[in-house]
């Protein structure tokens, strides 16, 4: 009979408080059976698993001692591009390693950290450097080691930070309550380029365009719609889309927050109280088509089965082809589901290229579509002439 394998894994972490309470990543914690800490002295002692957060990669230990060395807390809001920075780890097991570098980029969206505003720098960190502490001139932490860009494995130029200020929230969270809460809105985001800010008659990209609301939302009870853009929350501008689902998770649920928002080019105020965010998933036939020639694009009336899937009076018509031309150049892909064209709901193919013949020539318009069950925004830039 085989025997199990075991297998063990090495990551880094910094001693927060003098009673032993230790901060590393949730990768390197979470899903130990034991957990061993050895301490700069070369002894070890085991650790207890406090709590995990997931989507920020914040996890928080704990080991039995009194007036341990710990390290000093910074302000990571005040690092500025360029500031040298130095990072201490265990890459590849080589302990008490200490690289330095540059702050390459602050409030780096990633796409595996929503809620995280990475620190970027070009501090070499390598497997096994995870949990690490990123320290500033001073001495103090103003990171956590956490992701390094790599299509081999190692070092390639990137590594990513978590934000200390956002790690020790996580951190209180914790300890008090054993757990993480986060707000919620209840939309989907996308970000304003420059033709849908065209569309959308915004002075310039920015923002957070809401393409979708979810139903029994604090969103849908404040009168959000669609194609709204959030330029303000809570009197904070929101320059871009990343920055907003940051700005709502660290809102304390029940919270009523004001927002400034442009809805059909004219700014207008609206306020939504947060709710919890919690712990969700569609299909898609075809009917007739209609060609249209000047977006270059051929659609076709919704089956049954897909409006049911869709909501049962859910408008639109699905995307079968598409030719080079405007269409395809604004992004529209074979099975999209065209909603909305110029603000105008479309209920079938033939309406649509109805609707169509009638956009202005040269103008960028914004068409609400449907992908793999979320809405986004694009904008179509009709041609000249046609």
């Amino acid at each position: 009979m085989p025997s199990e394998h075991q297998t063990n894994s090495l990551g880094s972490g910094f001693i927060l408080s003098p009673d032993g309470y230790i901060l590393t990543n949730a990768h390197v914690a979470q899903d130990a059976d034991k957990i061993i800490v050895r301490l700069s002295d070369q002894r070890e002692r085991p650790a207890k698993l406090i709590g995990v957060d997931e989507m920020t990669d914040v996890a928080l230990l704990k080991i039995d001692g009194e007036d341990l060395p710990a390290v000093k807390i910074g302000d990571s809001d005040a690092l500025e591009v360029g500031e040298w920075v130095l990072a201490i780890g265990s890459p590849f097991g080589l302990e008490h390693t200490a690289t330095q570098g540059i702050v390459s980029a602050v409030g780096r969206n990633l796409p595996s950290g929503t809620y995280v505003p990475f620190i970027q720098s070009d501090v070499a960190v390598n497997p096994g450097s995870s949990g690490g502490p990123l320290f500033n001139l001073r001495g103090e932490v103003v990171g956590i080691n956490s992701q390094i860009y790599s299509s081999t494995g190692g070092y390639m130029g990137l590594s990513f930070a978590i934000p200390i200020k956002l790690a020790m929230q996580v951190v209180e969270q914790i300890k008090s309550t054993g757990e993480v809460t986060r707000g919620w809105l209840g939309v989907l985001l996308q970000a304003v380029n420059n033709d849908l800010a065209d569309a959308f008659k915004l002075d310039r990209p920015r923002g957070a365009l809401v393409a979708q609301i979810l139903p029994d939302s604090p969103a849908a009870s404040a009168g959000f719609k669609q194609g709204d853009i959030i330029l303000r929350y809570g009197g904070e501008p929101v320059e871009d889309s990343s920055q907003l689902p940051r700005m709502i998770g660290v809102t304390p649920v029940g919270k009523t927050v004001p927002m400034s928002i442009l809805r059909n080019g004219e700014p207008l105020e609206i306020k939504a109280t947060i709710a919890r965010l919690e712990a969700t998933e569609e299909t898609v036939s075809t009917m007739d088509e209609y060609s249209d020639p000047l977006l270059q694009i051929t659609v076709a009336d919704l089956s049954n089965e897909q409006r049911r899937a869709l909501g049962a009076d859910e408008r639109g018509v699905l995307v079968t082809t598409l030719d080079e031309g405007p269409a395809a150049n604004a992004g529209l892909y074979p099975d999209d589901i065209i909603l909305e064209v110029n603000y105008t709901p479309v209920k079938s193919a033939s309406q649509f290229v109805e609707l169509v013949k009638e956009l202005p020539k040269g103008k960028a318009v914004p068409v609400l579509v449907r992908r793999d069950n979320e809405s986004l925004y694009l904008a179509i830039r009709t041609p000249e002439q046609g």
